[in-house]
């Protein structure tokens, strides 16, 4: 705590700080600006390759703990699914030009597989595979995952001593091993066993930009009707219900459009990531019933790759119906000069925690790719080409008053 005033003292951080300017070139400015009805960023951006690189790169400002702690603290009113837990820490760290990021710190080792017995809701959250995900969703072509890349935080310099949250303050300590730690500050599960240490103060993790402000560009959660049950016996109507999709179809707005085809996109998505935990999904209200779904918190995928969960293609194998670009992108990253392992495993490398993933993950991922063509064939099989594959190559041009506007 002396350490701490004498830092603040000497950085006169009680003072009142002067209006900083903001700059239109800012990294985060033009990712935000560059968000339109065809998904987070355009193809090629060269803004998220320096996003990237300033989330890497910059010195970090502040830092606080995220909404979702907040509200486990009673110090907010938030709508999401909140679970008390101090295994799923995650901080908010702020950068110059405004920016801001989710940390997400490692919890589990690479080669570390999710036991058999774990529910899917209990499980870890892990770094690497907010990480992979971005990269795997960006090589699908979706680009409904924020930019996310890996980072060693000092743990003392860029979170301890930059941070004016007493509570967060206060749940840092130095471990037998003399280790810097801290934990999660929540009802039950939040101890010193919970924590995350850096070595002795370095930590990995995963570092996510942050989404326009819901002032400036509103974004509605819904339900995902794939949803699971999150108790230990439950069930689902469509885990047993083989034709549940037809009471999804007449139910607005899977009645026509193209959400029930965006639903399939995020779980085909899922199912190659291995996350079971998709309980709702967002998605701007700019853009109408036909905008994309964004692919957000995906550190529950990778956990098992031994285990194919094929219940996730549930929307797939019960609906038959799937995008045309979807499935020409999936056939091309099945090609052996296309792999879809190869093209991870090269993307990933452009990522300082390198190897993001294990060799065993990277295979899976051209297994489950296989499962997901073949699910395809036996609905073509079924019902004809002509009723499976949606034809959604010619897309209207996008005008310019579709993009998402912000001001200062």
């Amino acid at each position: 705590s002396r350490r701490h005033k004498l830092y603040r003292e000497e950085l006169n951080l009680t003072s009142p700080a002067a209006p900083l300017p903001l700059r239109p070139e800012a990294s985060w400015l033009q990712f935000h600006l560059g968000i339109s009805r065809d998904g987070l960023y355009p193809r090629s951006s060269p803004t998220v390759n320096r996003l990237l690189r300033d989330m890497q790169d910059f010195t970090t400002i502040s830092a606080d703990y995220s909404q979702d702690e907040k509200a486990l603290l009673g110090a907010c009113d938030c709508s999401q699914i909140v679970k008390p837990s101090g295994v799923h820490l995650k901080l908010v760290l702020r950068f110059q030009d405004f920016g801001k990021a989710m940390f997400k710190p490692m919890r589990q080792k690479r080669e570390e597989e999710t036991p058999e017995d774990f529910f899917y809701f209990v499980d870890f959250q892990r770094h690497n595979a907010e990480i992979a995900a971005f990269h795997l969703d960006r090589i699908l072509d979706f680009r409904r995952v924020p930019p996310t890349v890996g980072r060693l935080i000092n743990v003392t310099k860029d979170i301890l001593e930059v941070t004016k949250n007493e509570i967060l303050q206060s749940v840092f300590f130095v471990s037998p091993a003399s280790n810097v730690c801290f934990f999660a500050k929540c009802p039950y599960m939040c101890k010193t066993e919970y924590a995350v240490c850096g070595n002795p103060h370095l930590l990995e993790g995963s570092l996510s930009a942050f989404l326009p402000s819901l002032n400036l560009a509103p974004r509605l959660s819904i339900p995902n009707p794939w949803i699971r049950s999150y108790s230990f016996d439950g069930k689902e109507e469509w885990e047993v219900n083989p034709l549940y999709c037809n009471t999804v179809r007449e139910i607005y707005p899977y009645s026509n459009g193209n959400r029930l085809l965006n639903i399939v996109d995020m779980a085909i998505f899922d199912f190659l990531i291995g996350n079971m935990d998709r309980h709702h999904y967002e998605m701007f209200t700019k853009f109408g019933d036909d905008g994309f779904l964004l692919h957000l918190d995906n550190a529950r995928g990778f956990g098992r790759h031994s285990h194919d969960e094929t219940s996730i293609l549930a929307p797939l194998s019960q609906c038959c119906i799937i995008k045309k670009t979807t499935l020409l992108r999936l056939q091309l990253l099945a090609e052996p000069d296309y792999r879809l392992s190869d093209v991870m495993r090269e993307s990933l490398l452009q990522d300082r925690l390198a190897p993001v993933l294990t060799e065993p993950h990277l295979l899976a991922l051209d297994r489950r790719l296989q499962l997901i063509l073949k699910a395809v064939r036996k609905c073509i099989d079924t019902y004809g080409e002509a009723k499976v594959v949606a034809n959604d190559t010619t897309q209207p041009e996008v005008p310019a008053s579709d993009r998402v506007k912000l001001s200062t």
